[in-house]
């Protein structure tokens, strides 16, 4: 997550641009059928929602190299354990992508919002 090298940083940017642009191109998928109005009043949603998604998985990633926690030190003589920052950023921004995909999936006709929704353990279970 930080960043130390100015070519690389440039590199980094433009490599998650690439992947926003992703994120958005399947997020918009499933609005392919909506009303355009529609669709174009809630594109700054579907946006933010892309630059959540991406932001997330680069969380993960680092959360996952470096843990949850980090050392620090509050004078001589204290130390301790804490939450690192980028949990609690990760925390946060997902619960912020869970509220934005729901309220966007809201908007999704039923029949559209319902097969996104079916997880098949309905089917599952009825073919038994």
């Amino acid at each position: 997550m930080r960043k130390t090298n100015n070519k690389n940083t440039r590199l980094e940017e433009i490599v998650k641009q690439q992947e926003i642009k992703k994120e958005i191109l399947k997020i918009s998928k499933l609005f392919k059928d909506m009303d355009p109005k529609i669709k174009k009043s809630i594109q700054s949603v579907i946006d933010n929602a892309a630059f959540m998604a991406v932001t997330l998985r680069e969380l993960q990633e680092y959360l996952i190299k470096n843990g949850l926690t980090v050392e620090y030190q509050n004078g001589e003589n204290q130390f301790g354990v804490k939450k690192s920052p980028e949990i609690e950023i990760y925390l946060t921004m997902s619960k912020n992508f869970v509220s934005t995909m729901k309220a966007v999936t809201d908007l999704l006709p039923k029949e559209i919002a319902n097969k996104i929704k079916d997880d098949g353990f309905d089917d599952f279970v009825n073919n038994r």
